[in-house]
């Protein structure tokens, strides 16, 4: 919207209301080093119409995954997002909707909310479901504290092949409160079950996996269920990827506790990286310490359906210390997206997204492994992702590409692989698209001279 300016009268108002006789005055408390030398740098000033320019030439420096050939993963996935859902989500009644406080007010929040919980339940199986959290990560810490809220043990017990990210918050979100995090190895592209059973104790809260893990490969659940479960009053959290869920088993399935992960994927583009939302599900018995917003049907005086927030124990509504999280939002409109793109494409729908990647990401691969110098890194089953060895470091790879305006994954060297790609691929990639990789890769060394 325009920037509308105060006056310079209204300005010497407010001054004057703070008791103030110029701005100097209501920061002098401030320690004058950091006042001194302030140099921000600032172009002159420009007009409505110059700043929008100059911002859509910024715009213009970005590439979509619409104008390049992209098989980047990690965690966000480029799926396709149905033009009615930007529709939906654009109406005022959504896109204004702040809060639903108001239950009298806020029906239509309130139902669209109640729905996705009911579709989010569907999927894994779980009996209830939050209205969403701020994204996979800090939904995967919440599920974490939640555990040891249950359990009132301070170890938890964290797969390595988790996404690094939500490890890093994990340790962030557990930091202050005390809580123990332990590790278990990687082995061949999965969790070394023999150093979780040795691991596990009657001490710990908690067990947390990633499938499929951040290397795209397929944790075997049912193997590690029977682990986890024979330690005393040890939670199973499992991080899970929505759209497998068409196809492969829901967690409720390998008696996961609680269920989380990040779902941009269901109608969400990955807009450099955010907004993202979280979703957290688990069953009755753990309703109570489950963070966040919920939402339930009910009736009302008249004897019609009605929706309001119920099991309230966010910091806002009751005290502070006997809150189950302080978190603020459940990034509703990321979740209306959502629910809208699950109700358009339905079970047959979700399930067609999920053969299409799983079948182009199992060719591709193919493909790949039969170029010289190429392997992947495990033999174990894998979705839409996974982890290829590579003759040379893998950010050489991306260089390389990324100047043909294709993003050929992600380098691992980041996290310590300098000779392991990861790589993505969902219903978006063509067979065209996917054959000129193969064939540029092939031709990988022609292509560096050029």
């Amino acid at each position: 919207m325009p920037f509308i300016s105060n006056t310079d009268r209204e300005r010497k108002a407010m001054l004057e209301a703070c008791g103030v006789s110029n701005f100097k005055e209501l920061i002098a408390n401030i320690p004058a080093e950091f006042l001194e030398n302030l140099n921000f740098d600032l172009s002159e000033p420009m007009s409505e119409l110059e700043v929008t320019r100059y911002l859509n030439e910024l715009a213009d420096l970005n590439f979509t995954t619409n104008e390049t050939i992209s098989f980047l993963g990690g965690g966000i996935y480029d799926h396709f997002v149905p033009a009615a859902v930007k529709h939906v989500i654009s109406r005022p009644e959504f896109m204004t909707a702040y809060t639903p406080y108001q239950a009298e007010v806020s029906q239509g929040t309130l139902q669209y909310i109640y729905e996705y919980q009911t579709m989010i339940c569907e999927l894994t199986g779980m009996e209830v479901s939050n209205a969403g959290m701020y994204d996979g990560a800090t939904a995967a810490a919440e599920a974490v504290l939640m555990a040891v809220r249950k359990t009132k043990k301070y170890r938890a017990v964290v797969a390595e092949t988790i996404n690094p990210f939500y490890l890093d918050v994990i340790k962030t979100y557990t930091k202050g409160v005390g809580i123990e995090i332990v590790t278990i190895p990687e082995k061949d592209g999965r969790i070394d079950l023999e150093v979780l059973k040795n691991e596990l104790n009657d001490d710990t809260s908690c067990f947390v996996m990633q499938t499929p893990n951040f290397l795209g490969f397929l944790e075997d659940a049912f193997a590690i269920d029977e682990i986890v479960h024979s330690a005393k009053k040890t939670l199973f959290i499992a991080v899970v990827d929505p759209v497998s869920l068409a196809l492969i088993n829901s967690p409720a399935e390998y008696n996961a506790d609680i269920v989380i992960g990040e779902g941009q994927s269901l109608g969400n583009p990955q807009s450099y990286g955010g907004p993202l939302f979280g979703f957290l599900a688990t069953s009755k018995k753990l309703i109570r310490t489950m963070p966040g917003r919920l939402v339930g049907g009910t009736l009302d005086a008249d004897g019609k359906k009605a929706y309001v927030l119920t099991m309230q124990a966010r910091e806002q509504h009751i005290r502070r210390e006997k809150a189950t999280s302080n978190i603020c939002s459940n990034d509703s409109l990321c979740t209306l997206a959502a629910t809208v793109y699950l109700c358009l494409m339905g079970k047959e729908g979700l399930q067609e997204v999920a053969e299409q990647s799983l079948t182009k990401a199992h060719y591709l691969a193919k493909e790949i492994t039969a170029i010289d110098g190429f392997e992947l890194y495990s033999k174990s089953p894998f979705f839409k992702e996974f982890t290829v060895k590579t003759p040379k470091p893998a950010s050489k790879i991306c260089q390389i590409f990324n100047k043909w305006d294709i993003y050929p994954g992600i380098s691992l060297e980041q996290f310590g692989f300098s000779d392991l790609l990861l790589i993505a691929v969902t219903e978006k990639n063509s067979k065209e698209d996917i054959d000129e990789f193969i064939d540029m890769l092939k031709n990988m060394d022609k292509m560096e001279e050029e």
